[in-house]
């Protein structure tokens, strides 16, 4: 039987309950619905956090040590390449300005654009409820309208009647004269 605290599994017949190898979950014996969900959620956390983790690993060790990407490669088992996209983003964005409720993937996304555009593109990705792709999409819409504007000094008028639409990536509905506004 596991140990309940404040409605919460401990910690200790967590651990007892299933553990982690480099290659596997492991249930050691029979889990509740409760200590399920709890592991879920702990190893969904570890994944969507190990790359800020890293990013500020290499980071520190860098500047304390003047470590390289070479001996971090070897210690993690990543490729230094993708090492380096994670001190890359990581150094982006200061610790207070990531924001836990969009993965490490949305704002690897928008790491190159200037400060003022990732806060807004975060937004509107939290705002919207953006999956990474939604993200990326808008942000290459945005990028060709931007161009176009250079071309011929205005957009181009976007020919739409109703009092609202669905987005074809999310499924939000989007008000009409809202959209006209955002492209001119």
């Amino acid at each position: 039987m596991s140990k309940v605290v404040g409605g919460v599994v401990s910690q200790e017949r967590r651990a007892k309950a299933a553990s982690i190898t480099p290659v596997a979950w492991v249930v050691n014996g029979a889990l509740e619905l409760a200590e399920w969900v709890a592991a879920g959620r702990n190893l969904g956390a570890l994944g969507r956090c190990s790359q800020w983790w890293l990013g500020d690993w290499i980071r520190y060790g860098n500047t304390k040590f003047g470590e390289r990407y070479a001996r971090a490669a070897t210690i993690t088992g990543y490729d230094p390449q993708t090492l380096m996209n994670m001190v890359y983003v990581a150094s982006r964005f200061e610790i207070s300005r990531r924001r836990e409720n969009l993965s490490w993937s949305h704002h690897e996304t928008v790491a190159s654009l200037e400060e003022g555009e990732q806060e807004y593109w975060l937004e509107r990705a939290t705002e919207h409820r953006m999956s990474v792709a939604d993200l990326r999409v808008e942000l290459r819409a945005a990028r060709k309208r931007e161009r176009q504007e250079g071309e011929s000094g205005e957009y181009e008028e976007i020919g739409v009647s109703g009092e609202a639409i669905l987005c074809p990536h999310c499924g939000q509905e989007l008000a009409v004269e809202a959209l006209l506004e955002s492209v001119r």
